[in-house]
């Protein structure tokens, strides 16, 4: 159920936005630090810093950072607790910020997450969302 409210919010958060300049080199850096922020506080299992790293539209849909721990941990594991991690490109795509990252999973699958990216009023960059897709299997 509370996946679903997020995928929700997601797919809500990919409609409203108004458009953006294509992103610099300097907001690539800035964007990959939240979200490597972010996977360092699941490591740690600090939800709270997690929590803080997400839009707020993101804190206001879960309203509190345990409940968003409990619904990364149990039903993003791949980013949760990641083998390996890669970032990939950073898009402007209908309107919104969103960088590719490649994960291996606790399970060995990789995946790609489109990370989208929100810019707070005072220039600091937010995760507005995370979309897992898992990667095309190759064909023998």
């Amino acid at each position: 159920m509370r996946r679903s409210i997020f995928m929700l919010a997601v797919l809500a958060g990919l409609c409203a936005g108004p458009s953006r300049a294509a992103p610099s080199e300097a907001d690539r850096t800035a964007i990959q630090a939240v979200i490597r922020q972010q996977l360092d506080a699941f490591q740690a299992d600090d939800a709270t810093r997690a929590f803080a790293l997400a839009s707020p539209g993101i804190r206001r849909q879960f309203g509190d950072p345990e409940t968003f721990l409990a619904l990364v941990r149990q039903g993003y594991p791949m980013v949760y607790r990641p083998r390996e991690t890669h970032f990939g490109a950073l898009d402007e795509e209908d309107g919104r910020i969103v960088q590719k990252v490649a994960f291996v999973g606790p399970d060995g699958v990789l995946v790609t997450a489109l990370y989208m990216m929100e810019r707070e009023p005072d220039g600091s960059w937010r995760i507005a969302g995370c979309v897992i897709a898992r990667a095309p299997s190759e064909s023998a």
